[in-house]
């Protein structure tokens, strides 16, 4: 691929989205934890674009949040059609020379390869006025034709609605994605007209009219559909999540991740799993989450913002939250939950407990109901365990406080001051012995119930 030549991405994202029916702009929606624009831009970032333009619209406020400096917008407004949103991109490319791609923010998986394929293409021999990525799904459907040569010249661009039944059959359609060397692309624009149904000015216009000039216009046809599709309903976005998690799955296992039910796993955008992971049924990666080599994430697990080193065990039913940090050789059973807490080499949280703002030391072994009592309703305190200390079952450690290095906390106990390297920690109620108060109890009651029936 050649990365040398300048190129714009001008992305389009006006629309109103209605069919989400949501406040959120559609572009915004997230697939696997990231928003949909998000994965476009990250493959745009890839091939250093010159500049990013982004034509906004309808949410123009939230696009514009969620960009922040990361690309410039321009305003369309009123939305009269792809033609015009791609016009208003026109005062943010002042200075640009080099190419442009035309991109869309609810088609978000195009791939960096095909993108450089088309820039690539405007800059062979035949010199194309304009490159258009054609695609050829299971059922073309009502899509726009592309009637093209054997290679790759543009003959004709055609709407179903106006094709002949010999263009119907043409299998190659039309994904909306362009390219085009900028003085040609707005300069082809300004002779898009608005003579239709819509009244509306359509960027394929521009191969059209650079056809009837007599000038060469290509398509570059992708391998996979699957990178156009185009996100507009729900029912689309959770289409595109599972397409997303098939793929990622599927990378997973190739890069030797063992996945027991691999269709019951659901991977965020950025999950990084080493070789020699195993992951077992129904586990969910939020985003942020490194799993080492040699990790088994059990059943039912749920992990977000989390680090898990080597050979750990992490479940089942457990909770990994942001923070959580699991070293070499650690383990957490079921219904253990972890927050901004380490745990260090080879300790032990087995089941039902709470590691909130806690650092725990190596060898450690924290018993069953115990809970580091991290907030008081206004600030959260940490816990210190030092390395091999034992944390007996149902202890309450109420921070801010530390428990040395080999000290044990007896079962039951709620602690609140610190314990010494090797000290015994117990603190619990006396307990009272009554000889025969349970039997006299017992007795009573049946006496009592015995003559309430009467």
């Amino acid at each position: 691929m050649n990365t040398n030549r300048e190129f714009a991405a001008v992305i389009l994202a006006a629309g109103k989205g209605t069919r989400m029916k949501s406040d959120l702009h559609k572009v915004l929606h997230p697939i696997a934890g990231r928003p949909m624009l998000d994965h476009l831009l990250a493959t745009v970032d890839s091939l250093k674009p010159a500049k990013k333009v982004v034509v906004v619209g309808a949410g123009r406020s939230q696009l514009e949040e969620a960009l922040g400096e990361r690309a410039e917008t321009c305003l369309q407004e009123p939305q009269l059609g792809t033609g015009h949103a791609v016009q208003m991109a026109e005062e943010g490319l002042v200075g640009h020379s080099g190419d442009v791609l035309v991109l869309y923010g609810d088609v978000p998986f195009v791939k960096g390869e095909t993108m450089q394929a088309m820039l690539d293409r405007l800059h062979a021999n035949d010199k194309p006025k304009v490159v258009v990525l054609g695609f050829e799904p299971e059922d073309p459907g009502h899509y726009g034709r592309v009637i093209a040569d054997a290679d790759g010249r543009i003959a004709k661009m055609v709407e179903y609605k106006d094709a002949s039944e010999e263009e119907r059959a043409c299998r190659l359609c039309n994904s909306g994605v362009m390219a085009a060397r900028g003085a040609d692309m707005f300069d082809l624009l300004r002779r898009v007209g608005n003579d239709n149904a819509q009244g509306e000015y359509y960027l394929v216009d521009i191969v059209n009219i650079a056809n009837a000039d007599g000038d060469t216009c290509a398509v570059i046809a992708t391998d996979t559909p699957e990178e156009v599709t185009g996100i507009n309903s729900r029912a689309e976005l959770a289409a595109a999540e599972a397409q997303w998690q098939e793929l990622k799955r599927a990378e997973a296992m190739a890069g030797g991740v063992t996945l027991k039910a691999p269709e019951t796993v659901f991977f965020s955008w950025d999950t990084e799993v080493a070789n020699d992971v195993t992951v077992e049924p129904h586990v969910v990666f939020g985003p942020g989450v490194t799993i080492a080599r040699g990790a088994v994430i059990r059943a039912f697990s749920h992990l977000e913002g989390a680090t898990v080193g080597e050979d750990c065990s992490v479940g089942p039913y457990a909770r990994l939250r942001p923070g959580a940090v699991m070293e070499k050789d650690a383990k957490v059973g079921n219904f253990v939950e972890m927050k901004k807490a380490t745990l260090g080499e080879g300790a032990k949280a087995s089941h039902l407990t709470y590691l909130g703002d806690a650092e725990v030391g190596a060898g450690a072994n924290i018993g069953a109901g115990t809970i580091t009592c991290n907030y008081d309703g206004y600030f959260k305190y940490k816990t210190v365990i030092g390395e091999r200390a034992f944390i007996g079952s149902n202890s309450a450690l109420i921070a801010p406080v530390r428990i040395g290095a080999d000290a044990i906390v007896a079962a039951g106990s709620a602690v609140s001051r610190d314990v010494g390297d090797g000290d015994l920690r117990m603190v619990r109620g006396d307990q009272v012995v009554k000889p025969g108060w349970a039997d006299r109890f017992h007795d009573t009651m049946k006496k009592k119930k015995a003559t309430e029936k009467k």
